[in-house]
């Protein structure tokens, strides 16, 4: 059977981050161009690996957190997205980095939308936020589109910081939950069986 936290878009398939991720995941958080902009910017091998079993510990916690997303059709990796507790007590956080060249045609709302479903529909989170710098307008983009909106704001580092929110019954009207993976057409149907 496989399981219910695979998550699957048109175009991707979300997996929860699991060891074999490690050579993706750290090639992509050492990368300035996915990674400069995030908190604590571009990661060591080490922090990482430290990182990674802190989310796949997450998972096993609280039933959601972070997904390897891969493409469909040929299985690449394309980066990272999910949920995340924020260390300021913000609450439960959506997060998202692709590959630059990944960027640019929709999978970021497609795979960073995906987690948002499954966290308000499937982990029944009644808020969840993201965080975004001003000066990001591409992360801004994505969270809007998403259907989040903008409720605060705060300095950190010098730079300013964008809080969105989106609460389960006021997300909007629209948009498509995710199907997981056991339940998706395609797959059932064979068209399409990556992992």
């Amino acid at each position: 059977m496989l399981s219910p936290w695979r998550l699957a878009t048109a175009r991707l398939i979300l997996t929860p981050v699991a060891p074999a991720d490690l050579r993706d995941i750290s090639s992509l958080k050492a990368d300035p161009r996915a990674f400069a902009p995030m908190l604590g910017g571009v990661r060591s091998k080490l922090r990482s690996a430290e990182e990674l079993a802190e989310d796949i510990q997450f998972w096993g916690a609280h039933g959601f957190g972070m997904w390897a997303v891969r493409a469909r059709a040929g299985n690449a990796f394309m980066g990272i997205a999910g949920l995340l507790d924020r260390e300021d007590g913000r609450g439960i956080a959506l997060r998202f980095a692709l590959w630059p060249q990944a960027r640019g045609i929709g999978l970021a709302s497609e795979a960073a939308g995906a987690a948002l479903v499954y966290a308000h529909e499937t982990a029944g989170l009644a808020k969840v936020v993201a965080i975004a710098r001003e000066d990001n307008y591409a992360s801004r983009m994505v969270i809007g589109a998403i259907g989040m909106t903008e409720v605060d704001r705060f300095m950190r580092d010098g730079a300013l910081r964008l809080v969105y929110q989106s609460t389960r019954n006021g997300r909007s009207a629209g948009r498509a939950a995710p199907e997981t993976v056991a339940n998706s057409p395609d797959l059932q149907a064979g068209v399409n069986s990556s992992p």
